[in-house]
């Protein structure tokens, strides 16, 4: 029970962010709520094995136009950044994978895909627009959060990005 409810605490913290602002700032700093989800590979994969990078954390669907067109810049940040510490995770919130599956076979990427059909972990971090993205520090904070997707938003994830690298 008390697990639950520190989560929930954290996953609260996590949604006043996202309501406050889509810059949080280094006083930002709230713990990222932990989560196991099956990878596209069929393996388990946790937010805290990630501990020591710099992790973006994306929730996305198949069906999300901006979220298809994002994927393939997700990518290249991935591949430019993944031998300095860094990590993309993809969390499809597609409820069939299939879907989600059929989309990474015409647009493949090389970061971890994960699959919450229930929506449980995009609830932890109050995800309400598609896609969302989070920016994790090496520590396991949120620092930087951005719902929705447009066209220049790539630099802002690439200035975080650069910034928490560098601490």
């Amino acid at each position: 029970m008390k697990n639950q409810l520190v989560t929930s605490f954290k996953g609260i913290i996590v949604a006043a962010i996202f309501a406050l602002s889509a810059n949080a700032t280094a006083q930002d700093k709230v713990q990222a709520p932990d989560f196991t989800l099956k990878s596209i590979t069929g393996e388990n994969k946790r937010l805290s094995d990630f501990r020591g990078q710099v992790v973006l954390l994306n929730f996305w669907a198949s069906w999300c136009v901006p979220c298809r067109a994002e994927m393939p810049i997700l990518n290249d940040i991935h591949q430019k950044y993944e031998p300095l510490g860094f990590a993309v995770l993809g969390v499809n919130v597609d409820q069939k994978s299939e879907k989600a599956i059929k989309y990474l076979k015409d647009t493949p990427v090389d970061f971890p895909v994960l699959y919450d059909p229930d929506g449980k972990v995009s609830k932890l971090y109050s995800v309400s627009a598609m896609p969302s993205t989070a920016i994790i520090d090496r520590d396991g904070n949120v620092r930087y959060i951005h719902p929705g997707y447009k066209d220049g938003d790539a630099e802002k994830y690439r200035a975080k990005i650069k910034e928490l690298m560098r601490e």
